[in-house]
């Protein structure tokens, strides 16, 4: 059968290493709480009692779409789709349509900063792969007005940052509910990971200065790959009810 991303891609290398996609959670952790439409999650309750499972299966539902079989994946997406138009029918009102493409524009995004933080620059062509992945993703979803490549995409992903992030009460509440549920060694490596990544706007919203302790820390977490020392660091690091899930990630699929 047909993968619905094929088995040599760029994205494929993304999101099969562990790392890689802790950083796309943390990156999407501090942008989601920003997003002007971030109640409709507190509106089901699950957002606020558990952050760290919520987001986290959102990008297992991302992940588990990239590595599966064409059809599976469609189907997936479908199954994605109709659970958040019964969460409508109960609320009796429309998540909006730019609120389903801001999150599909985390994904693109943290994609790309996460892989360049921890391996190298992408090219063009490498961009406009991964674009294209989570453009068919989209257009499953049923998204309306979606750039049709990578560099329209560029000003569009701008304008979205622009008009749909504001600070409010429901941020305060996250960032209070993720440093509940990673305790305090854990939030700092949360914060100054997310400063390595977040654009610009999210960055000056939250109050984030230019420059992250882990900067100078990344090339000895590199090296520490190379000589397979990574485990120790990521023990240390992953939150205990997610280390299975985690360490599956760098499983060969």
């Amino acid at each position: 059968m047909k993968p619905f991303v094929k088995e040599d891609s760029i994205v494929r290398e993304i999101w099969g290493k562990s790392d890689t996609v802790l950083l796309i959670f943390a990156g999407a952790a501090a942008e989601f709480a920003l997003n002007k439409a971030v109640d409709w999650l507190y509106f089901t309750g699950k957002l606020p009692a558990d952050p760290l499972g919520r987001l986290f299966s959102t990008v297992t539902y991302a992940r588990n779409i990239i590595f599966a079989e064409e059809e599976q994946a469609h189907q997936t997406i479908n199954a994605i789709y109709h659970i958040h138009k019964a969460v409508e029918q109960k609320r009796d009102t429309t998540i909006p349509d730019w609120a389903y493409r801001d999150v599909l524009f985390m994904l693109i995004h943290y994609s790309i900063a996460s892989y360049e933080v921890l391996e190298r620059k992408l090219s063009n062509a490498e961009k406009q792969e991964i674009y294209d992945v989570f453009y068919r993703f989209g257009n499953q979803m049923q998204l309306k007005d979606l750039a049709a490549d990578y560099e329209s995409w560029l000003p569009q992903r701008e304008e979205h940052l622009d008009n749909d992030l504001k600070k409010s009460a429901y941020t305060e509440d996250l960032f209070k509910q993720y440093k509940k549920h990673l305790g305090t060694f854990r939030y700092f490596f949360l914060i100054e990971g997310q400063k390595l990544l977040v654009p610009a706007q999210v960055s000056i919203l939250l109050g984030f200065g230019r420059f992250s302790m882990l900067n100078p820390v990344i090339p000895f977490y590199k090296l520490s790959r190379r000589l397979k020392l990574d485990v120790l660091v990521k023990a240390v690091l992953l939150p205990e009810n997610y280390k299975e899930q985690i360490n599956e990630i760098d499983v060969v699929v």
